[in-house]
Formats: structure tokens, C-alpha cells, sequence
């Protein structure tokens, strides 16, 4: 039987107990605070440390994919202990890590690792990964995980709102954001991460409202297969989401997520959002 190990970025935001529990290879991205450069790995800055540093810093950090060579070494790794790697990168309409990771793939072995790109980003990313895990577990073929991949995206869905829109307006990947960063300064915005696409899913006044309406959301969508609350450095916001969505966890799948600071430099501090996993109709 093949043995199928499973690699991300870290943009998948995938907590450490499930990447352990399921042998997730993570490849990290990068944080630069002007000439110091961050791998995202949780150790070399930590949550705290990064929006302590956001907070002081005259100009915003960038984000960077990681150098070919990481993905080739993660790669190597993982096949040792496999036949092949299936690896999820970010949302390429997004970021070049996928580009970055066929790169690393084709120096290493193209034959034996298949890079399939999410079309998303966060924990929508990392239930996919997680999904695969569990199916290379039972014994699927990379035929059968690809299918069930394929398939599972169409059902992803990604939502969030920011406390301020600055954060994404210099970031340059939302062209929205700079059109109309002027009209939006009264209201939040609630985003939707679809295929790669980042577009409003609505607007609300103040952030009481804005959690509210997610959760209506969510609750449009239900029934769920899977579901993460997200926060940006504000566990408070993220467990008033958690409570109004009790009642449509899906059982074992639900956790929250404080954001990766590869997502937080986009995003800023105090966010909300969730990820999604619809049920199959």
C-alpha cells in the first residue's frame, strides 16, 4: 500500500496537535520587519511578539514565500517516511507559494509530489490538508485524494471581518481595498475568500453587528462538516463567534484559531472570521 505524507504552508493555520496527530509537514512562510526576516513557524515570533512589533513599527511588515530550498528540504523529509507528498499551498491568485512549492517539487522528485493549489487560505486550507491526512490514513490512493480534494473546495468558504481596512490597502492584494478604502472607513466589510477571490459579503456598522451576521452566515450555510473560528490577536471577539455557533458544530470539528502573523500582517490585529466545510448535500 502507497503511504501518502501531507505538506502546507503555514498560511493553512493548521494548530500543532492536529499537524502532529497527522504527520503534517509545514512549510513556513516569512514575516519581514524591514531588513529581519521571519520564518512563520511559531517559534521565531511569536503571536505576542509580532503585534507587539506591528503595533510599534513605523512601516508594516511584509510577507514573503519561503526560499524553494525550505520546500525541497521538507519534501525530501516527508519522503522518506512516504511514497509520495501531497502538498496545499495558499490561494495562488493570492501569493507565489504555489509557485514556490512546484519549484521545490520539480527539483526533488515531480513524480512523487503533487502540489495542488487551495484556492484559499487559513484553516479552509487546512481542512483540506487535515481531510487528506485522515484518507492517506484509511488507505486512499493520490487518484482518491485529489477526487475528494477537488470536490471538498467547491464546498469551502472563508469569512471575516477586520477592524480597519489600512492593513489590506497596503498590503496591495485586494484591489477593492484601495478603491474604496474611503467609502468603507464608516462600516466593516465582511469579506468572503472564495477560489481565490477576496470580495464583500456584506456591511455592517460596528463590530458587535459584524459578529452577529457572520454567524447568520454560517447558520445559511449549515449543515457544516467542518468549522473554525478565526481571531487576530483578540480571543475575546473570537469566543462571543464560537458561542452563536454551538448549535451547528459539527461534532469533533470545530476549534478556534488565533491567525498566523503571515495572515496577520494582512489582516491586522482584532479580526474575526471563520472557515467552513459545507456538509455534502
Amino acid at each position: 500500500m502507497s503511504k501518502i505524507k501531507i505538506v502546507v504552508d503555514s498560511a493553512a493555520d493548521i494548530p500543532p496537535d492536529l499537524a502532529k496527530k497527522h504527520d503534517i509537514r509545514i512549510v513556513p512562510d516569512y514575516v519581514n520587519f524591514g531588513d529581519q526576516s521571519f520564518p512563520d513557524d511559531g517559534v521565531s515570533l511569536s503571536r505576542q511578539d509580532f503585534y507587539k512589533r506591528l503595533a510599534q513599527a513605523t512601516e508594516l511588515p511584509t510577507t514573503a514565500a519561503p526560499p524553494p530550498g525550505m520546500g525541497a528540504k521538507i519534501f525530501q523529509e516527508a519522503l522518506a517516511d512516504a511514497d509520495h507528498v501531497i502538498a496545499f499551498s495558499v490561494a495562488s491568485k493570492l501569493s507565489g507559494i504555489y509557485n514556490g512549492m512546484v519549484v521545490a517539487a520539480n527539483e526533488v522528485s515531480p513524480e512523487k509530489i503533487t502540489v495542488i493549489d487551495s484556492g484559499t487560505l487559513t484553516m479552509a486550507q487546512g481542512w483540506m490538508a487535515i481531510a487528506a491526512a485522515e484518507s492517506a490514513e484509511k488507505g486512499a490512493t493520490v487518484e482518491d485524494i485529489k477526487a475528494l480534494i477537488s470536490e471538498m473546495r467547491s464546498r469551502a468558504r472563508l469569512y471575516a471581518v477586520l477592524d480597519t481596512l489600512e492593513y489590506l490597502r497596503r498590503s496591495g492584494r485586494v484591489g477593492w481595498a484601495q478603491a474604496n478604502v474611503g467609502a468603507l472607513l464608516q462600516i466593516k466589510p465582511i469579506i468572503d475568500v472564495r477560489e481565490g477571490d477576496v470580495n464583500t459579503a456584506g456591511r455592517v456598522r460596528t463590530f458587535e453587528k459584524a459578529i452577529r451576521e457572520v454567524a447568520d452566515i454560517a447558520h445559511r450555510e449549515a449543515p457544516l462538516e467542518r468549522l473554525t473560528v478565526l481571531h487576530s490577536f483578540n480571543p475575546e471577539r473570537g469566543q462571543k463567534l464560537m458561542d452563536l455557533l454551538q448549535d451547528i458544530a459539527p461534532k469533533n470539528y470545530l476549534n478556534m484559531v488565533d491567525v498566523t502573523p503571515v495572515i496577520g500582517t494582512h489582516v491586522g490585529p482584532n479580526g474575526i472570521g471563520l472557515t467552513l466545510i459545507k456538509a455534502k448535500s
